[in-house]
């Protein structure tokens, strides 16, 4: 298509995605509170109370209030419009697919989908806990904190969304290999600079920089990251035997060339 008809598609796609966002965003709005109670669930511990058990969390005027409900409610849409966000960006895309390629666009979609929601599950119910208990205890000695609703909301909200797009990682190492960007054998060879790209991933991802949260996020990329390659290994095996076929190949050349630069040099110096 002409330019003009791509930039019109994107604009298409663009505003369905909005218009879901928006709608969903009213919806949750109204059921902020509850949301709000579900997301401090697993830092109950860690949080100031009053004297009857309840949260302690205040906001320092009615703006803050607005600002944090709407935070939730926008946290909320993303992950329940995440298959019709994903559905508009793959399929912007799809035209730029060969036959051949086409056939992974619905896998690619249930993964994606799938690895997001499995990301934030598994910062609410593995991450939020431990991240919290050390950030508390940062302030033993110091101070007390100072209970305010947007801080810890924000925290959250930041946690949860970091994860979910960090678990795509291993959809990006099958789609590099499946398109022959970066071969497997390559992948596989250069495992010490990935896992330094990997940590510093996690240290950028994670919005509380704390070595506990920095370390969990790690460990969960070096398994995604690790699995993923073993489930392309087993997917795409005739692809990685011929990509590792064209590699070798093209090492016998480069070998070859240098062998034959090497013995024209000597020719030269044994001439001189």
């Amino acid at each position: 298509m002409p330019l003009f008809d791509h930039l019109g598609e994107l604009r298409m796609r663009l505003v369905r995605i909005v218009a879901c966002l928006a709608i969903a965003v009213v919806v949750f709005y109204m059921a902020t509170p509850t949301m709000g109670q579900f997301l401090l669930q697993p830092i109950f511990d860690f949080l100031p109370k009053n004297a009857d058990g309840s949260l302690a969390l205040i906001a320092l005027d009615p703006f803050e209030s607005f600002a944090t409900r709407f935070k939730i409610s926008i946290w909320a849409s993303i992950v329940a419009c995440s298959p019709v966000i994903l559905w508009q960006i793959l399929a912007f895309f799809l035209p730029a697919l060969k036959p051949k390629e086409r056939k992974w666009f619905v896998p690619t979609f249930g993964a994606a989908v799938a690895l997001f929601v499995f990301g934030t599950v598994f910062c609410y119910l593995v991450i939020l806990n431990p991240a919290f208990e050390w950030l508390t205890d940062q302030a033993a000695g110091l101070g007390e904190i100072a209970p305010r609703m947007s801080s810890y909301i924000d925290m959250i909200i930041k946690f949860e969304i970091g994860f979910g797009f960090a678990f795509e990682l291993p959809l990006v190492v099958f789609y590099l290999v499946i398109f022959d960007i970066v071969p497997y054998k390559k992948l596989r060879g250069a495992w010490r600079t990935v896992y330094v790209a990997l940590m510093v991933i996690s240290a950028m991802v994670t919005p509380d920089a704390s070595p506990v949260t920095m370390l969990l996020m790690f460990a969960a990329l070096l398994v995604l990251y690790e699995g993923s390659l073993l489930i392309s290994r087993i997917v795409l095996g005739k692809r990685i035997k011929k990509q590792n076929e064209e590699l070798a190949r093209e090492e016998a050349e480069e070998e070859e060339l240098k062998q034959e630069m090497l013995a024209r040099k000597k020719a030269k110096a044994a001439k001189k």
